[in-house]
């Protein structure tokens, strides 16, 4: 389940509250994007960068023996010794470790629970479901709204295909009979709670929640609905 199901679901998790640990107070718009189509069972979702470590998890869950995995690990934590690369590459204290081999999907999911501050952005297929997945091999860029009456940027990081229609659907709840779908969020966060009795600055921040509200726009098959949800992560 992505993070966004999670927060509409009250089903919050470690991996939800990461994704909002980012945001100061405030209003950040044109957030985890996708474009999803649905055609003869078969589901196409594309996304922006937050889905990513989601993404990698899911579809490694479907994977019976070692298939072939190629992409990046991204994180300014050094992993030598921690992982298998062909190479790594360095700029101003972020680390890519370029990934090229074999690897079962207990390790695949391992290693992004044991790493879950990384950026997993690691493309692969199974035959399960018909699944593939399809990730730039690189640190996302800040995302940029849309400027005043111009197109909202493209949810072209991450491209999943696959059969299974459960994770399909978890991207498109608002409705079971649709077939194209372009979703937005803006995140709205009012306030910042501080965990009571910590004195450590690091893990004060590590553990403060984030309290407000996501407005997710959804316009599926050309009719547009809005929808809010407050939430506390």
């Amino acid at each position: 389940m992505n993070f966004i199901k999670k927060v509409f679901d009250d089903a919050v998790d470690e991996s939800a509250h990461l994704q909002f640990q980012k945001f100061s107070r405030g209003e950040f718009k044109d957030r985890a994007l996708i474009d999803a189509k649905k055609s003869n069972n078969k589901y196409t979702i594309k996304t922006t960068a937050e889905f990513t470590n989601e993404l990698v998890k899911e579809v490694a869950k479907k994977i019976d023996a070692p298939t072939n995995v190629k992409g990046a690990i991204v994180s300014t934590q050094d992993l030598t010794g921690c992982l298998e690369f062909k190479d790594k590459k360095q700029f101003q204290g972020v680390k890519r470790y370029i990934i090229d081999k074999e690897m079962s999907g207990e390790e695949i999911i391992g290693l992004v629970d044991k790493f879950p501050k990384a950026f997993f952005a690691l493309s692969f297929a199974t035959e399960k479901d018909d699944t593939s997945l399809k990730i730039k091999p690189k640190a996302p860029k800040s995302g940029k709204p849309k400027t005043k009456g111009g197109e909202r940027p493209k949810p072209n990081f991450c491209k999943l295909v696959t059969k299974d229609k459960e994770l399909g659907e978890s991207f498109v709840f608002e409705t079971k009979n649709w077939k194209n779908a372009k979703i937005s969020h803006d995140f709205i966060i009012n306030d910042i709670i501080l965990p009571e009795g910590e004195e450590d600055y690091g893990k004060i921040r590590e553990l403060a929640k984030r309290k407000g509200k996501i407005t997710r726009v959804a316009e599926i098959d050309g009719k547009e609905t809005t929808t809010e949800k407050e939430f506390i992560v």
